[in-house]
């Protein structure tokens, strides 16, 4: 009776920290998204500025080089995008009044070959304009949170000026320095090959669909190649997501004919992306099953917002990374993977 007490107990003090921890997260929501995205982004920064460094660039030049060509790129997609956007979220009444008469042409359209259908159920329900207005409202959040960029750029400078001067800091309060910092290398390496692959090959994805449906003539093509890059950092179901709101614009815009062209189009860019191009850069070491990958977007999702939904597959693998460093939580890890492990072999008694 007292072993099942302390067991119990044992399991409860976890299980009431995470929840705490959880409240304490929606409750600094805004604090904690934007250091998030600084991390990520001083993550991706450390390779380059570690390049630099090795030959023999200044720690602070290597910074300011850094920074100014994350600044420079983040200006040019902005003012490529930026008009694009508000245009967008302008005109999203107007599509959805488009969408919702075409909606009911193909209600009228069953009824009229004997399905009986109702136009009501279908608008309340089954309402496609609602996913214009959902993609109009996320955009408009992502932007609200993309409005802190000086204090996000400020905050990734502070982070690579720590991190420049962390393996001396360890070495000196650390009685065991050298173990400490192999495995923090480890798990910074990790995190950036991660990071580095997914967002070139995520850049790449936004490029091959800007030039697909500038090709097909579908209005705002930089911005649906935009969240395009971004949704394809969630895996299996951002590529749905991002193709959603441009296929139903097309329909409006162009017809269904090429609306069809146009989902084919995002089908064959995530199919050549995601399912060859990724998986032999990546490596199968660093997948995760489909059911992490989906409950971690309904976690991250609901705990951080539209950008916790971006970044819930990255924070997932950096958990993961930071798991397989030790053999005590290795198995954990194996947990959160897409590979089963070979079986061992079966000892005769």
């Amino acid at each position: 009776m007292t072993t099942t007490r302390s067991n119990n107990r044992g399991l409860l003090l976890p299980l009431a920290s995470f929840v705490i921890i959880v409240a304490g997260m929606r409750a600094a929501q805004s604090l904690l998204v934007p250091f998030l995205l600084a991390s990520f982004i001083a993550i991706l920064c450390a390779g380059p500025m570690h390049w630099l460094q090795k030959r023999k660039v200044p720690t602070g030049l290597a910074i300011i080089i850094v920074i100014l060509t994350v600044v420079g790129s983040s200006l040019t997609i902005l003012i490529l995008v930026g008009s694009s956007a508000t245009d967008f979220s302008t005109a999203i009444p107007e599509y959805e009044k488009s969408l919702r008469a075409q909606t009911l042409s193909l209600v009228s359209w069953l009824q009229g070959i004997g399905l009986s259908v109702s136009p009501t159920l279908i608008t309340d329900y089954f309402d496609p304009a609602k996913a214009l207005q959902l993609a109009g409202s996320m955009l408009a959040r992502t932007s609200g949170v993309l409005a802190n960029a000086f204090m996000i750029l400020l905050t990734v400078v502070f982070i690579l000026l720590e991190a420049a001067g962390l393996p001396d800091k360890l070495r000196a309060g650390l009685n065991n320095a050298d173990a400490s910092l192999k495995s923090f290398e480890r798990f910074n390496t990790g995190v950036q090959q991660y990071l580095a692959i997914k967002t070139l090959v995520s850049f790449a994805t936004g490029v091959l669909v800007t030039i697909w449906l500038a090709v097909l003539g579908v209005d705002y093509p930089l911005l649906w190649g935009l969240v395009a890059f971004l949704l394809n950092y969630i895996p299996n179901i951002g590529s749905i997501i991002a193709a959603v709101p441009a296929v139903l614009l097309a329909v409006v815009q162009l017809g269904p004919g090429s609306s069809l062209m146009v989902a084919g189009g995002y089908l064959a860019v995530n199919l050549l992306m995601g399912s060859a191009i990724e998986p032999k850069l990546m490596g199968r070491k660093l997948g995760l099953s489909t059911l992490v990958v989906f409950l971690s977007l309904v976690f991250w999702g609901w705990a951080l917002g539209p950008v916790g939904m971006l970044l819930s597959v990255p924070l997932t693998m950096i958990v993961k990374i930071a798991l397989e460093i030790k053999p005590e939580t290795r198995w954990l890890a194996l947990l959160l993977g897409s590979e089963t492990p070979p079986q061992l072999p079966v000892k005769n008694s």
